[in-house]
């Protein structure tokens, strides 16, 4: 294995520890929630590490509920409305849908997001003065999903047609421009909706059926929580498949491109612990990384008959061998 991997600027170092512990309020127990769409341990153990770092231990001076829409987008409105009418300091979200489901119910309660394009999605009017109720971490999804259609560009070009894997929710602000650009890089793209862990199996049919070439999938939480069963059906249906970050690649997918998801959300942790102290949501910048990882899985390719190009090995900021 090879690996170069670069680190985000501002991560929380565990040196921080006692200095927060001294400075959270004595005797006080916070209470928070952690909403998303399905399950995803390793956000929300980077994040509860992110807590600990800061001074916040579990059972001492805060309380974490963890709630679950049961892999459906549907069910996350209501699950949002359970949230809210309980006592909570503040509610973390893993994922635009959950942020969104928390959006709709008009809650005063603070929200720290980890979102694709929260302007595009509408959960603030701009990045850096986000007013309302919510702050947090934008992923810039739209961007990322463009330069993994050149990343797929370069590593098949004798491949055309290309099946991109996305939820409803992200029809009108992502799948427009992924579209125009593919077709100034002469790929055909071909829709494939998602809405729930139970379109998974079909989505991979239907990409069977129309004699798609390469999948890509669009960035959610739902797909990160069931990156092992998109992972083990690419490789059923011999699939390349580009992904949006390196827990893909390293459960088996063939290539991934976009931020380090773990660090992301260890910094999350910086939001709620400045919130928690008195910060206003409305008055905290939303962050960006700056940092984004290039992972390709070379035992995959090999297992799909697939030769991926020295110029794009040179590049990666990883080599699973």
């Amino acid at each position: 294995m090879i690996s170069r991997r670069g680190f985000l600027a501002g991560s929380v170092t565990l040196l921080a520890a006692p200095l927060a512990a001294e400075a959270q309020q004595a005797g006080k127990v916070y209470r928070i929630a952690w909403l998303a769409p399905a399950a995803n341990p390793d956000n929300l153990d980077a994040f509860r590490n992110g807590l600990r770092a800061l001074g916040y231990l579990e059972g001492t001076n805060i309380v974490m509920d963890t709630r679950y829409a049961e892999r459906s987008a549907a069910q996350l409105f209501d699950v949002a409305l359970e949230l809210v009418r309980r006592d909570l300091d503040l509610i973390v979200t893993d994922g635009s849908s959950a942020a969104s489901a928390l959006k709709r119910t008009g809650s005063a309660i603070p929200v720290v997001f980890v979102s694709g394009d929260p302007v595009g999605m509408g959960l603030v009017p701009r990045l850096s003065r986000p007013g309302g109720t919510m702050t947090g971490f934008g992923l810039v999804s739209t961007e990322l999903s463009v330069k993994r259609l050149q990343l797929v560009r370069e590593a098949f070009p004798g491949r055309s047609r290309l099946g991109v894997f996305y939820e409803k929710r992200q029809l009108g602000h992502m799948i427009p421009p992924m579209e125009a650009a593919a077709r100034s890089l002469s790929l055909q793209l071909k829709r494939l909706e998602v809405n729930g862990a139970a379109d998974i199996d079909e989505a991979f049919a239907a990409a069977v059926r129309e004699n798609v070439a390469v999948v890509m999938l669009l960035a959610s939480a739902l797909f990160q929580a069931e990156r092992h069963r998109l992972v083990e059906l690419a490789a059923k249906h011999r699939l390349p498949t580009i992904y949006e970050n390196r827990a893909f690649s390293e459960a088996g997918g063939l290539m991934s491109y976009g931020p380090d998801l773990r660090d992301v959300f260890r910094r999350a942790a910086t939001h709620v612990d400045k919130i928690l102290k008195g910060a206003k949501p409305s008055e905290l910048p939303v962050e960006q990384p700056t940092k984004f990882e290039l992972v390709i899985n070379l035992k995959t390719a090999k297992a799909l008959g697939l030769t991926i190009p020295p110029s794009l090995l040179s590049r990666a900021d990883q080599v699973i061998e």
